[in-house]
């Protein structure tokens, strides 16, 4: 009989499965929709909808805008519309920093991490907090330019205006779907259906992925729909609750489950069994390769099967590059702790947007860089606000082969902090887009890490003297790549000139938003004449920019890849043609708002520049 009960135990195990999956099947139509259950049952007690607009922004990736003003920032989404129902590029709405792919096809990408769960592909997230908590029974999006860029939508346990820190902030999915083309750049309120939560909420977050989209996507206003009470339904026949069904399965879909990955990293103990069947016949490097494939979710759960895969599982091999950021809402000290075994041989980590509201300590993450931090060679933590001095003191003792380092909107950490960073010598990428740095710090930095290939001081608003900055960058930084100087306040000729004569090697540079350089004192002309490998030049909204300038690009900057002249008023069609013609790589040409390129010059470009994406932005 000892044959029959394996047999039994797959029967039994298969019958279940398809159990769970017919009630999945049979609950998802009636109980994902109000409306399809209301029309089987009855709601007690009847609760009135409460409609609410954002109260406040708490957090965010990235924005268009500046530090000190509204416009293009993502502060405008607190309240009531601005734009809506109105469709264009409108100034007092939400914008984040990127669109489209250009941003991946410059000198400054960064090369993605590998076994990034497909279900992920976030760019960039805000966060937006409400009055009222409630049950959410649908979420409007204002959209007004470009839209279909949100792919995620969040609702958070956590009350932020409550006096009181709750013991456990959970993180619920209430709409995710892959980025899509929407046909058009029209306005639009943009409303998916909803998951119920079985927690009230007033913190709401989205999260978005301009990828597909030909410009930047522009958010006016949130709408959140909720009732004060959690529905109770009566039903005519008993059902699964819903809530059990939907927390399994996306766990599943979207690997978000870390709490119960937390119990899988401890497991010790495993059923012994007489053979691993196939699997011992074949080569340990070709069972590497094979698990090389899985999401960190799907090694914890294959860990568990047998030993011989639990050792694959849990060697550091497994786990030279590791990327935590598609687990954000579920990583926390415990998930640290249980890793580090696994990590001793990490060289990449990603640990961005994780950590938040106390998930992770700075003891916990000192504790985990000094177990793991001896062989890290990129560090991404972007928009890490559990970051302070001592956060940064370690990284600069515990990671002495560090070479690319991503601070991206950590806003929380105090100025003197970066002051370590000069620490690490071997830096080749650093980015500081949205910090506090401040100029002594920087000065320091620059003055002892040499090698810097690519820096980002994109809206660093505590830097005094850019002119000094770049004198320093054109004396120290030679093998400087690419440069990100957006919305830098102070920079002048006199910064340029420095810059261009002892940085010759830059390839990418990002002047959009700088008033204080012009034409007029043949800046942009020598940065073309000096600076002949460009690829990528941004002089966003710089209405200085004139025929000369575009000429002097034509004539040395031939293998020009990105042009971003927005705004100018002194560009005529007869000096584009020349860049195009001379430009053969060129394959994006920002010209929005230039007053003397009409959509007729767009068009007869486009039609003789076929290769090229010529953008022409309006406002209705």
């Amino acid at each position: 009989m000892s044959p029959v009960f394996p047999m039994l135990t797959v029967l039994s195990m298969f019958y279940y499965m398809c159990l769970r999956r017919r009630a999945r099947t049979a609950t998802r139509g009636e109980m994902n929709s109000r409306r399809a259950i209301e029309s089987n049952t009855r709601a007690l007690p009847v609760n009135v909808e409460i409609v609410q607009y954002a109260k406040e922004v708490l957090d965010f990736s990235s924005h268009y805008g500046s530090e000190n003003s509204m416009s293009y920032t993502m502060w405008n989404l607190a309240g009531i519309p601005n734009v809506y129902p109105s469709s264009g590029d409108f100034t007092q709405t939400a914008v984040f920093r990127t669109y489209g792919t250009w941003w991946d096809r410059c000198p400054s990408a960064r090369l993605p991490f590998k076994r990034t769960p497909p279900t992920f592909c976030s760019q960039d997230y805000v966060e937006l907090a409400f009055e009222e908590p409630v049950y959410p029974t649908a979420v409007h999006i204002l959209e007004t330019y470009h839209p279909g860029a949100v792919v995620r939508i969040l609702a958070c346990s956590a009350n932020p205006y409550s006096q009181n820190p709750p013991a456990e902030v959970r993180w619920e999915i209430l709409w995710s779907e892959a980025p899509t083309k929407v046909n058009g750049p029209q306005a639009r309120q943009f409303t998916p259906c909803i998951k119920q939560v079985n927690f009230p909420t007033n913190l709401i977050r989205l999260e978005v992925n301009s990828s597909l989209l030909d410009y930047y996507t522009e958010l006016d206003a949130v709408v959140l729909h909720g009732v004060k009470e959690r529905p109770v339904l009566s039903l005519k026949t008993s059902m699964i609750d819903m809530n059990d069904i939907d927390e399994d399965e996306d766990e599943e879909k979207y690997g978000c489950g870390m709490d119960t990955l937390n119990k899988q990293f401890s497991i010790v103990t495993l059923r012994e069994w007489p053979t691993n069947g196939y699997f011992d016949k074949l080569p340990y490097e070709l069972i590497q390769l094979i698990l090389s494939h899985l999401t960190v979710p799907d090694l914890c759960r294959l860990a568990q099967t047998c030993k011989l895969l639990y050792q694959h599982c849990c060697d550091p091999l497994q786990y030279i590059h590791l990327s935590l950021q598609p687990y954000w809402a579920r990583i926390n000290d415990t998930s640290l702790e249980y890793l580090q075994s696994r990590c001793t041989l990490i060289q990449w980590l990603n640990l961005s947007w994780t950590g938040n509201r106390g998930a992770i300590s700075v003891s916990g993450f000192s504790r985990f860089l000094k177990v793991c931090g001896s062989e890290l060679v990129r560090l991404e933590l972007s928009c890490g606000h559990f970051l302070n001095e001592t956060c940064l003191e370690v990284i600069t003792e515990m990671c002495p082969n560090l070479q690319e380092l991503n601070l991206s909107s950590c806003d929380k950490i105090p100025p003197q902090a970066f002051n370590h960073i000069a620490k690490v010598g071997s830096l080749k990428r650093l980015i500081l887009y949205r910090t506090k740095v401040e100029q002594t710090a920087l000065l320091s930095i620059l003055n002892f890490c040499s090698e810097l290939q690519h820096l980002s001081l994109g809206s660093c608003v505590m830097i005094e003297d850019y002119d000094l900055i770049a004198s320093m960058m054109g004396a120290k930084c030679k093998k400087l790549r690419s440069l990100d100087l957006w919305r830098c306040k102070n920079i002048t000729e006199n910064g340029i000139a420095e810059l261009a004569s002892g940085c010759q090697l830059l390839e990418e540079l990002d002047l959009g938003w700088c008033p204080t350089l012009q034409s007029s004192t043949g800046c942009f002309t020598n940065l073309a004449r000096k600076l002949p490998n460009l690829q990528k030049l941004f002089l966003t909204a710089n209405r200085s920019v004139c025929d000369t300038d575009i000429e002097e690009l034509a004539a040395n900057c031939t293998r020009l890849r990105q042009l971003d002249i927005l705004g100018t008023r002194m560009v005529s069609p007869a000096s584009l043609r020349k860049l195009l013609e001379s430009c053969k790589d060129l394959s994006l040409l920002d010209v929005s708002f230039c007053s003397q390129i009409d959509n007729r010059v767009v068009l007869e470009l486009n039609a003789n520049f076929p290769n090229v994406f010529i953008k022409k932005s309006f406002t209705q």
